[in-house]
Order: structure tokens, then sequence, then C-alpha cells
């Protein structure tokens, strides 16, 4: 029996007839699922595209026939050394379930860290893989149509659903969670509430898409509030639509609104889409980043209260950076109607006094304490790996790890860094691998986002890519306009040879930052390694 999920099965299973939402008279049902009459009415068409289909179905699908959900024992994940399948699994295998889990690209640290967890992973993908007890099957958006396994399931009858409608299902409360969205500072606001909410002793869960460091983990299960990052990225081949349309969320954040994953998003319009949509679904109250135009649009869509949260004093949580301290800030916070108080948040950049005060909102929806309350929860909290993240220090030369990869976050990243370490000579080292920035789309945008930076190293991209050539990031003339903006510039195609080449060239006092969405080839390992043979 799975431990802790009989409860929520019994109440789901209550939402659903022959696999479609059981409605009540009134336009959704009571326990707040995150269907809707339109779900239904739009979920059989959205249910056929694949994932070549770049644009997002109009709304989730209606989901397939189900079993009793107190009776599911056994899950098969396709795809599961993905970051937020992996999580997903280990989540299950706590919870009381029997997981097995496939993935052609089984290796460490994933694999080795589900494999700490009892896991085996079945390498590869085969049919042979999905075991002949299995009562539901998960799977991840990187399995297409064809995937022998998907095949398999479909085959042999089995329901298979993707993560977020598992997450709904299997986990999240009934009245809802925290979710935290935006372009941007997702994973670090999801970390932020999620500390301070354990802090006040409300034993958070949360889900999150980044190794948060007071926790040392991606998830966690308590049985208070449960904090959720809400991606707007796709969630399966037969489920089209952004992750966060199938959170129901109680309270929520929406901190900005730009342009990304042009690989499904056609326009920056249709990233607003979806974000409207969100809005609309959240029952009690929207934090909104007011500084951003968009986000603010979008969150006009809300049938709920709404605050705004931004860097300064007309806002309902507003704040001032004084000074920075190394790796903290120095603030003047500001909540409507009440004095400001001047307080220490253990974070570095702009940006993160943004994420703080949007988690801070989310924290104060369930627990009762006051903005500067919110500030006095943050002490100890340690951030997130891979987000300003120093991965070592060798003969005085500083090695930081950054996952920016977007223009903004790539400029909001040095920033940052500038701050934290202003008199050194900075570095900074960009690897243009994600599906956005390998696009021409944001090819003026990265020209000025480099700018702090005295040393720029553009590493080659990750593969080669079939778009037409007016498609593709030209890093030749991303190294003319970042040098005509000041700093000096080589692009070099190979990790190692990067390595080499600032080891070579760094000085005591340096500080290397690399932005990459991905573990850069390894480069931050190498990097310490050759910085150390130099002596």
């Amino acid at each position: 029996m799975a431990k802790r999920g009989a409860s929520v099965g019994q109440r789901r299973e209550a939402c659903f007839v022959q696999g479609r939402p059981n409605f009540s008279p009134a336009r959704s049902c009571g326990l707040r699922c995150g269907v809707s009459e339109a779900d239904v009415v739009f979920g059989a068409a959205a249910s056929h595209r694949g994932p070549e289909v770049s644009m997002t179905a109009d709304a989730a699908r209606a989901l397939p026939p189900l079993p009793p959900l107190d009776s599911v024992r056994r899950i098969h994940v396709i795809g599961v050394c993905g970051t937020a399948m992996g999580t997903l699994a280990a989540m299950l295998m706590e919870r009381g379930y029997e997981v097995t889990g496939s993935d052609p690209m089984a290796y460490p640290p994933m694999s080795d860290w589900l494999a700490a967890r009892g896991l085996r992973i079945r390498a590869g993908w085969d049919a042979s893989n999905v075991p002949a007890d299995v009562d539901l099957v998960v799977v991840g958006n990187v399995a297409r149509r064809d995937n022998p396994e998907a095949l398999a399931a479909l085959e042999r009858g089995l329901p298979s659903i993707s993560l977020p409608e598992a997450l709904r299902l299997l986990h999240l409360p009934e009245g809802g969670g925290l979710v935290v969205t935006g372009t941007h500072g997702k994973t670090t606001t999801s970390a932020m509430a999620a500390w301070m909410l354990h802090r006040a002793g409300a034993d958070p869960s949360f889900f999150i898409g980044g190794v948060t460091r007071n926790f040392d983990s991606t998830y966690r299960l308590g049985g208070g509030p449960f904090v959720i990052e809400g991606d707007e990225y796709d969630t399966a081949y037969f489920d089209k639509v952004p992750k966060f349309w199938h959170y129901p969320a109680r309270f929520a954040t929406i901190n900005n609104v730009e342009y990304d994953h042009a690989d499904i998003y056609p326009d920056l319009e249709s990233i607003r889409r979806v974000f409207r949509r969100f809005a609309a679904q959240v029952t009690e109250h929207l934090w909104v980043g007011a500084e951003d135009a968009d986000a603010l649009s979008c969150a006009s869509a809300a049938r709920c209260g709404v605050s705004t949260f931004g860097l300064g004093t007309t806002y309902d949580h507003g704040a001032a950076i004084i000074a920075s301290h190394g790796a903290s800030l120095r603030v003047v916070l500001h909540d409507r109607g009440g004095p400001p108080v001047e307080s220490v948040l253990p974070v570095s950049g702009a940006y993160n006094v943004r994420n703080f005060l949007g988690a801070a909102g989310l924290v104060r929806g369930v627990v009762d304490v006051d903005l500067a309350g919110c500030a006095l929860l943050m002490e100890g909290f340690e951030g997130v790996r891979k987000r300003l993240e120093v991965r070592g220090e060798v003969g005085g030369v500083v090695v930081v790890d950054d996952f920016a990869h977007h223009p903004t976050a790539v400029r909001e990243a040095i920033r940052a860094a500038r701050r934290r370490w202003p008199e050194s000579r900075l570095w900074a080292i960009f690897e243009a691998k994600s599906n956005t920035s390998r696009r021409s789309v944001f090819q003026e945008a990265y020209g000025a986002a480099f700018s702090g930076a005295e040393r720029v190293i553009l590493s080659r991209p990750f593969r080669e890519d079939s778009l037409p050539e007016h498609e593709k990031l030209s890093l030749d003339r991303l190294a003319a306009d970042v040098e005509a903006a000041g700093s000096e510039v080589e692009l070099i195609p190979e990790v190692d040879e990067i390595a080499v080449r600032v080891a070579a060239q760094a000085q005591p006092g340096d500080v290397v930052l690399t932005l990459s969405g991905s573990a850069f080839g390894g480069l931050h390992g190498k990097l310490l390694a050759a910085l150390g043979e130099r002596g």
C-alpha cells in the first residue's frame, strides 16, 4: 500500500469517471484538481498532437481511464534520469510505490543519486523495460510518440500520464499548492519559500528544478504547504500544455514574463497567453513582479486578489539595496502600510531581492508573519546549486557556476558577480546549448548582456542544428558585438581548450563565471584541476 497516498488518491478518484472529469453543476469540481469544462472540450484534440508540434495545445487533455489511485502500487517512469523525472521517481519511492525507470542517458550524477535510493535504472529504451505487472506509466517529455516503451504501454492498455499529471494526482494537496512561475527566478524563489516555511515550523513539501543547498535535494515530503516550481515548458507528446496549467494553485507568483523556449513558442504573445491562463486558475492570491509590464498584464487575468513586488517603495512588497557585503545584501524593506525596516538578506544580486519579495508573499499566505519577519526566516539560506555557486578557489582564482543562458539571466548573473566581487577581474564563459540560446532570436540581446565582464569566452554550440541558417545564433557576430561593447573576447570551441587557456591566463583575484544551462562538459572540475597543476 502506498504510504500517505491513499487519502489523496481517494479524493482525486472522486473527480473522474471513466477517465473524464466528473463535474458537478458548477464549472469545476470542489477539489480544485485543475481541470475544467474547457479541458474536456479541448482535451481530446490536444492529446493527439505529437512532440514535433511547436505550439502548445489549447487546454489540458482529459485524463485516460485510470485504476483507483489507492490501488496503484507499481509505476514505471520513462526518461527517469531527467532532473524532474528523477525527482518524481524518488518522491514516489519515498511514498511507498514500487518504481522502475528507464533512460538511454543513465549516467552520473542522476543515475548514482537514484541508485542510492534503491532504483535500478534500465539503460536505453525497449518495450521489455515496461514490467508486466505495472499499474501506471509516467512519460517524460524526452520521449516521442514512437518511443518503444510508450508504444508498449499503449498496446497493453496501460494508463500513461505526464509528470505534472502525476504530481497533481499523487502528491499535491486537495486545496492546491504554492506555485512559483515566471521566465526567471523560479528555482531560487521556490527554494526561498521552502526554507522560510521550514524555519517557521510549517513542515513544507517541495518540488524544485534545482538542488537546494539547505536540504541537499530537489524535493521534500512534509505534512504542510506544498511549494512547486511551475514551469511553462510542455509536458509529454500527448499533453502539449505548460506544466503549470496542471497545478492547482492557492497562492502563486508570476515573477516576470519574457520570450523563451523558442523551440515551442513562436513569439512573446504565445508566452503571455499561457501565463494569463495560469493567472486565471489561482484561487486565493497572486503575487506579481510589477517592474515587468508583461507580468502585470498577465496578472490582470486573475480572478483572485493580486499584490505586487519589486525594487522600490510603491509596491506591496518593496525593497531598496543599501550595500553589498560579500554574499549578503543590506536592504530596506517596504511592506505596504508599515514603516520601512532595514534587514540583511543572505543573497547576491538585485534579482534575488526580487525573488525574496515574491517568496515572502507566498509564505505570508500560510504563515502569520510580516515582511521583516520573512527576512529573519531567511537566515541561513544557502541558495541553490548552479545559481552563482562558488565551485572552488585555487591560487586565488574563484570559479563560479551559474545556470544563466537566456540573455536577461546572463546580464543579471554578471551584474550580481560584479556586485559581489567588485575589485576582481571577471571572466564570463558562455555555452550556447539550450533550445533558445542556439537561436538568432536573441542575437542583439546577447550582444549587450556581457557588459561588466572584462574577459569573455564563447564556446561553440553543443550540437549542429538543422535550423535554417538565418535562425541560428552567430557566435562570430556575437563575439564582434561583445568586443565592440568593451570586453576582450575569444571564441574557443572545446571545453578542454577553454580550461587550459583560462588556467594559463587567470591571475590571483580573478573570478571565472561559467554560464550554461548544462554541466558544460565538466568545465568547472577541469578548470580547477588545471589551475591546481600550474603550481
